[in-house]
């Protein structure tokens, strides 16, 4: 289902963005641009077999437009995966806005984009990510009923997403450490934003010792004296004595530079895409003895939040939902193990298996 077949037409596989689209298999994308907003997004819809596709928002100012499309390619095709590894009737999709997010934002911004989400008619519904808030989500709500997310609903997704985080890390440690205890056990923490401060506070509150960085100072500031984790440079952060490396910021973290200094057994975090080339460094940190919890089954408590708001599903349930990762955590690694098989490559398989299982569903008699 995933493999791109039969393209006769060469002049589409010269164009660079059908190319890139091809790869993974893409179904849509939405190129979005209104100069009176000063709104640059793009909106990827990867699969839709399981479902309408759901998958947040990302604001963030990328170096150019190549990047960000390369961005939101890749999290739209985690975000199939992590919906259907979780069980959830979802497609993948995601967008990006090319924009600073402490200086860019505007009522109208988000409205506008509303307006393009809108035109895809309930084939992508978004929510908030990396760069965006609970209030942002309002503004896009005014032009569509396709957002999820909202305060005095389902709310800021981070502290699910969170807690799945945690009970992974716990499950990764169980089977590293026979115990899943982390209490004593050294975590580096990428990233103190909503989902990364969240994780912080389970840490510390069972007694873990946390290390953290992050671009914003008065971030990390904050974080560090509310929990009293200590502070490390940003590159500092790969060279560090820890247990565990948690990336809870922007993805590619785990490539061939930050491997040949990370001193850790377990690798687990919040971060979407944290293997550079996930064929490379899915087998690199294998070979290194690394456990590498597969990113897009760790944070889906996120997803999981959203389609309770979707559904009309209590809080309860989501957290409930939430702590299966770790069951599935561990059934993952042992899988890798016993296989002797990446666990990235376990991961995707078990998505992929059921998307062409409900595929099967669809066809008609």
């Amino acid at each position: 289902m995933f493999e791109v077949k039969n393209i006769k037409d060469t002049a589409l596989v010269d164009n660079p963005v059908i190319e890139r689209m091809s790869q993974y298999n893409h179904e849509q994308l939405l190129f979005c641009n209104d100069n009176a907003t000063g709104l640059k997004a793009i909106i990827a819809v990867h699969n839709t077999t399981l479902g309408p596709a759901l998958g947040g928002t990302r604001m963030w100012a990328y170096n150019n437009e190549l990047e960000a499309l390369n961005d939101v390619l890749r999290l739209s095709r985690g975000m199939t995966y992590k919906n259907s590894i979780s069980g959830l009737n979802l497609g993948g999709g995601k967008a990006v806005i090319i924009g600073d997010s402490r200086k860019d934002k505007s009522e109208a911004l988000f409205r506008r984009f509303g307006k393009f989400v809108n035109s895809l008619g309930g084939k992508y519904i978004t929510a908030e990510d990396v760069g965006i808030s609970p209030q942002d989500m309002t503004w896009v709500n005014m032009e569509t009923d396709h957002v999820v997310g909202l305060p005095g609903k389902s709310g800021d997704p981070s502290p699910v997403t969170a807690y799945g985080v945690y009970m992974g890390m716990k499950a990764a440690a169980k089977v590293r450490f026979g115990s899943d205890s982390l209490s004593g056990k050294k975590v580096a923490v990428q990233g103190v934003g909503h989902v990364g401060e969240y994780l912080v506070a389970h840490l510390t509150k069972e007694g873990a010792e946390v290390f953290i960085s992050d671009i914003h100072e008065d971030t990390l500031k904050a974080v560090a004296q509310k929990y009293g984790a200590k502070v490390v440079d940003l590159d500092e952060i790969y060279e560090i004595d820890m247990d565990i490396y948690a990336p809870c910021a922007l993805g590619a973290t785990v490539n061939d530079d930050t491997l040949s200094k990370l001193k850790c057994s377990i690798i687990a975090g919040a971060a979407n895409n944290q293997l550079r080339d996930e064929a490379v460094h899915g087998l690199a940190v294998k070979d290194r003895d690394i456990l590498y919890v597969p990113d897009f089954m760790l944070n889906a408590g996120g997803v999981i939040n959203c389609y309770a708001e979707v559904k009309g599903l209590s809080a309860d349930w989501a957290m409930t939902k939430a702590e299966e990762i770790y069951n599935r955590t561990i059934d993952i690694l042992y899988r890798s193990s016993e296989e002797g098989i990446p666990t990235y490559k376990i991961a995707n398989a078990m998505a992929e298996e059921r998307i062409q299982s409900m595929g099967q569903v669809k066809l008609p008699l």
